[in-house]
């Protein structure tokens, strides 16, 4: 009997050791889960190798429905194709597609939302919108350089803006990428305190 409860420890033992193993990658939400599931794919991420074979997940601030808001987009007509600005000497060029206003923690912003007119080629991508932007956090919580958002043109005059799905732009990994600079326009005077947070220092 002795030996019978041995061998069944013995088990539960080695099917716990395979668990922690196959452990998942972390992720409180969708959005988490499969952006580490991303970073850690070579054919997907932009973290550098060395960075990948030792990745176990994104640092991110905790899930707050604060933090998802219901913004009024107003549609900005007659605006002209512009180049903007990235970290190397690519311009991709951009229009100012809407603007974004809504309230926050009791604060009254305004952000505008741009799209890619080379991207909106691509199929998939026709009515993606492109949101940057700069907040109190940055270069210390989060990256320096600021966060996106990605959007899709709203059918009516709202839009749902989840600040829990800012990520960094790639350069925040790896400084072999050409990443769109945040316009200054579009600086929160607030601590967004959602979303991915800076990388390696947490």
């Amino acid at each position: 009997m002795a030996l019978k409860n041995i061998l069944i420890v013995l088990f539960l033992v080695s099917i716990y050791s395979c668990a922690q193993e196959k452990k998942p990658l972390l992720g409180d939400t969708e959005f988490q889960r499969k952006m580490n599931a991303d970073y850690k794919d070579a054919t997907k991420s932009p973290l550098k190798d060395k960075d990948r074979k030792n990745f176990k997940g994104l640092d991110f601030f905790k899930f707050d429905s604060t933090y998802v808001v219901t913004a009024q987009f107003k549609r900005t007509l007659d605006e002209k194709p512009f180049k903007m600005k990235t970290t190397t000497e690519r311009l991709p060029i951009y229009v100012k597609y809407g603007e974004l206003t809504f309230n926050l923690k009791g604060e009254h912003f305004t952000l505008s939302i741009y799209q890619n007119q080379g991207l909106i080629e691509k199929e998939g991508y026709e009515d993606y919108l492109f949101l940057p932007f700069l907040d109190e956090t940055n270069g210390f919580e989060s990256y320096g350089g600021g966060r996106y958002i990605d959007a899709r043109i709203p059918e009516g005059d709202t839009l749902i803006l989840d600040f829990n799905t800012a990520y960094n732009p790639y350069c925040a990994y790896n400084d072999r990428y050409s990443c769109p600079i945040v316009p200054r326009k579009n600086y929160l005077k607030a601590r967004i305190e959602a979303g991915v947070m800076a990388f390696g220092e947490h």
